[in-house]
């Protein structure tokens, strides 16, 4: 065991946010602790890395055994080059690297029992040298920066000129290159594109010690975590295996202890009814029996209500009007920002309904084409078309369509004046605004303040075109996952660019990659992407075209992928229509053999034999319609 945690509390201005919080840390867990914002779950790692001292409980660590801290904003403040800021972690490799090359020299110089005793000391100091990795700690370091997205032109960059964001990753790559027996990590994942991320997971899955992660990237978690600690209500439940196998467990959990809960108060009534009925007889047996029953239910330790799964936002996304089957076709569209070439050529075509994805490493695009489709950005060159009564909603994760002066109220208010008081506020309500809180200036906001204001007005809009920039930023698990039902369930079409591959996996019915300046697409989630990337990532390894010849294989690739795409809905469309006639045959072979038992029926020879022909020629034709639907099935 690596780290004890026991009886674990924290208040603060008396009000409690852990209590009694315990668990333990095995050698090799890669434990994940989640929990709604606000839960605690910061605050527990700095009570455990002693950032913050607890009210009550005991952290333990075993003896000699080291950890790291990754808070989730770092200041890292230094005059040295990335290489050289993260290459500090090694000094003392480099130092013993220093001392071998010492001892050689003095060693050409030496002979004799001074060059015995030399030879001796350069032994120990291989060894040492050897066990520490020194043979391999460059190539690591150099590893380590390119799997955490910086080019090896960044590697001479100063820490001092990086973004917040850099400078996280810069001081991510020094705790992985430290190699504690436990490291713990703060949203590791918050400034990683996805590539990233993936090389990150891979990781620490093969990380020799333990890992503690606070995230809310669940398909993060699912691929690392082999224990989950949710704080939920100031409290601390340990459950194994990943973040699916946690919420499907928690789900019966909830489900289990809500029909106790029920079942407790529907007898709590009841008593209740039948002490009222006894004393109403008022007489001495029945007013004591009346007492007796009193007696017993205050002895009942009555159970706590479960909280609710999802319930604290309410979001109801539908469309007021239909749009036509074409909603937006993009043909030969270029974007360049001075010499940094971003896509050329790229096309696409949303039909009514699709939920579609974009994704890609950052600095690609993906906003840049949600903003040109906005007509915030102008295209260097191409076209685009709306189709017929397409309404398009934007989510923007600048929040460039909120007004910073105006209050929540009025930000909803000025928008849609028909609205009256109550209903604007309720509206607010259903995203957790209530009370004094709507009189609150949007620059006062903070950002999953601001996404949620965003939200509300999207949900006012009923647009029938949502577009969305990284909708699930700054948001919890549990909102995460009211926006995924709001999206699986809207009528509509969606296209967003996000890094949530969770996300992404539960809403999207087709992905398009941004890569090497062209659009790569999967008909299909993010699994389905990862199964065909390989396959398909070949196809499209060319890089951006810049000559007629390269425009033309271009645009026979867009050509080829609306052909697969038309292709896709003529087998969809038919594996429908045999779906329909084979319940339409089995709905009237089952009306048969009720008319065959008929008594006017079955004594009539003739009918018999019409309707024993008609059976045969539904089964029949059932056999052909099952055998065409698995060859369409087998396609790709």
């Amino acid at each position: 065991m690596i780290l004890s945690c026991q009886n674990i509390s924290k208040a603060f201005n008396e009000k409690s946010i852990l209590k009694n919080i315990s668990f333990h840390i095995e050698d090799y867990d890669k434990a994940a602790i989640v929990g709604i914002n606000g839960a605690g779950k910061t605050t527990l790692l700095r009570i455990i890395v002693g950032e913050m001292s607890a009210d009550e409980g005991v952290v333990a660590f075993s003896k000699d055994k080291t950890f790291g801290y990754l808070s989730q904003h770092q200041s890292v403040d230094s005059g040295n080059t990335i290489y050289d800021e993260l290459l500090s972690v090694k000094k003392e490799l480099i130092l013993i690297e220093a001392q071998l090359r010492q001892t050689e020299l003095q060693m050409k110089a030496s002979s004799g029992k001074d060059l015995e005793k030399l030879m001796e000391s350069y032994s120990l100091l291989t060894h040492q040298f050897e066990q520490g990795g020194g043979y391999a700690y460059r190539s690591e370091l150099t590893g380590v920066l390119k799997g955490l997205g910086f080019a090896e032109s960044d590697f001479t960059k100063s820490v001092s000129t990086l973004s917040g964001g850099q400078k996280t990753r810069v001081a991510l790559g020094k705790l992985l290159l430290l190699k504690p027996d436990l490291i713990m990590l703060d949203e590791p994942t918050n400034h990683l594109d996805m590539s990233s991320i993936t090389w990150l997971e891979t990781y620490l899955l093969n990380y020799k010690g333990a890992v503690i992660i606070v995230s809310h990237d669940r398909y993060f978690l699912d691929r690392i975590s082999n224990k989950i600690i949710e704080i939920d209500q100031t409290k601390a439940s340990v459950f194994s295996g990943n973040y699916s196998d946690y919420a499907v467990k928690k789900e019966q959990i909830r489900t289990a202890a809500l029909k106790a809960y029920m079942n407790q108060q529907q007898e709590i009534r009841h008593q209740e009814e039948v002490i009222q009925k006894l004393k109403s007889f008022n007489r001495e047996k029945s007013i004591k029996r009346a007492e007796s029953r009193e007696k017993m239910l205050d002895k009942i330790e009555v159970l706590e209500k479960p909280t609710e799964a999802s319930t604290d936002m309410n979001i109801r996304l539908e469309p007021k009007y239909i749009s036509g089957n074409d909603v937006l076709c993009g043909e030969n569209l270029s974007k360049a920002f001075g010499s940094l070439s971003l896509f050329r050529n790229i096309g696409f075509d949303i039909k009514r309904g699709e939920h579609m994805a974009i994704i890609g490493d950052n600095g690609t695009g993906k906003t840049t084409i949600l903003k040109i489709i906005n007509g915030l950005l102008p295209a260097d060159s191409g076209t685009l078309k709306t189709g017929s009564n397409v309404h398009i909603g934007y989510y923007d994760q600048e929040h460039n369509v909120l007004h910073q002066d105006k209050t929540l109220f009025e930000e909803i208010s000025d928008d849609y004046p028909t609205l009256n008081n109550t209903e604007i506020r309720n509206t607010l309500a259903a995203f957790l605004f209530t009370g004094d809180d709507v009189f609150k200036r949007i620059s006062d906001l903070s950002g999953g303040e601001r996404g949620r204001v965003s939200l509300a007005k999207l949900m006012l809009s009923e647009s029938n075109f949502l577009i969305l920039d990284e909708p699930t930023n700054h948001l919890d698990i549990a909102s995460k996952e009211i926006l995924e039902d709001a999206i699986n369930n809207y009528t509509g079409t969606v296209l967003y660019v996000s890094h949530d591959r969770y996300f992404i996996n539960r809403t999207a019915s087709r992905i398009l990659e941004l890569t090497n300046g062209s659009l790569i697409n999967y008909l299909g989630n993010y699994d389905y992407y990862l199964e065909k990337k390989p396959q398909l990532a070949s196809l499209y390894s060319i890089s951006v075209p810049s000559s007629p010849e390269s425009d033309s294989i271009s645009k026979q690739d867009w050509k080829e992928q609306k052909e697969q795409q038309a292709k896709q809905r003529k087998k969809e469309s038919e594996l429908k229509r045999i779906e329909n006639k084979i319940e339409t045959l089995e709905n009237r072979d089952a009306e048969i053999d009720g008319l065959m038992v008929l008594p006017d029926v079955c004594t009539n020879v003739a009918k018999l034999q019409e309707l024993s022909t008609e059976k045969e020629s539904i089964a029949k034709e059932i056999e052909d319609l099952m055998n065409r639907w698995e060859e369409l099935e087998s396609e790709d």
